[in-house]
């Protein structure tokens, strides 16, 4: 379920041109861009215009109109902005930046956010870096720059705007409950530079003292472990289903299946019990930010 993910293609100038990749896997993300490419190419043919023009118009080029038209590239919203403005959609154009907003997401981003956004009850432990919902802009920037092999810039930039919506989460009526473990080792490691790590701790803290968020920190002298598999994620739904995931069960997939589940929520349960408490692990970090 924990997702990493973001697409870029150059113009004739060498500039990378905005807009995202379609997946051709993502039957939705597919049939949303072709149908906005299809109403784009109907008001501009309706404007007698040709794409070059067009594309000259809004300040795009005209390799770039044919791939939106075709499907084959999800439009930023600056470039509907310009294009209802340039054909004098009236707004039928800009409006279409709703259809798109999910579908610039990677599939399995967006299918993630989709069960955080109806989950009442969400426990996560992270055992080698900080979860994804809990990371500063910087830390999950740096983070996807240092994928191996590399990503492009355009694929960097869309998992970072991934990354941050789905903070929503957060601002749910009425909250979910909210549980994170984080590994102390995760709290350490200067992603992104000393001063990278000192804004992520202080957003820790910020999350930690949420009232419907528990974040505690599992501390490294801790002798026993059950958590060593790695990473576990446990959502529960308000219908009495659930879906978990952890590393180190199960082949990594997502179970739904009762008795697995029991497995994954037994294994955070005895790490949960093995931490530090919410109070002494936000004390944990103060002093960590107070040595960085």
């Amino acid at each position: 379920m924990s997702v990493d993910e973001a697409g870029a293609v150059r113009g004739h100038d060498g500039a990378d041109e905005p807009g995202w990749e379609v997946d051709p896997d993502d039957e939705s993300g597919v049939a949303m861009a072709a149908a906005v490419g299809r109403q784009i190419k109907a008001w501009r043919e309706a404007a007698g215009m040709r794409a070059g023009e067009f594309g000259a118009a809004i300040g795009y080029g005209e390799d770039l109109v044919y791939k939106v038209e075709g499907g084959r590239r999800i439009p930023r919203p600056e470039f509907l902005d310009r294009a209802d403005e340039v054909l004098g959609a009236g707004g039928k154009i800009a409006m279409l930046k709703r259809e798109l907003a999910e579908v610039r997401y990677p599939k399995k981003v967006r299918d993630l956010a989709r069960m955080e956004a109806r989950a009442v009850e969400v426990s996560v432990y992270s055992s080698h870096g900080i979860h994804g919902l809990l990371q500063t802009e910087q830390h999950a920037r740096v983070l996807l720059e240092a994928r191996q092999p590399p990503y492009s810039q355009d694929e960097v930039e869309r998992g970072v705007s991934a990354r941050i919506a789905r903070r929503s989460v957060f601002e749910r009526e009425p909250s979910p409950s909210l549980s994170f473990i984080q590994e102390e080792a995760s709290l350490r490691r200067p992603i992104g530079g000393r001063m990278a790590l000192r804004h992520q701790l202080e957003r820790l803290l910020d999350i930690g003292r949420l009232r419907t968020i528990s974040l505690q920190v599992m501390p490294l002298d801790c002798e026993t472990h059950p958590g060593m598999g790695g990473d576990i994620e446990i959502l529960k739904f308000d219908d009495g289903t659930a879906v978990g995931r952890s590393g180190g069960a199960f082949n990594g997939r997502p179970v739904s299946d009762s008795k697995q589940l029991r497995i994954l929520e037994l294994r955070y349960g005895m790490i949960r019990s093995q931490a530090l408490t919410p109070r002494e692990s936000l004390a944990f970090i103060e002093q960590l930010l107070g040595e960085t």
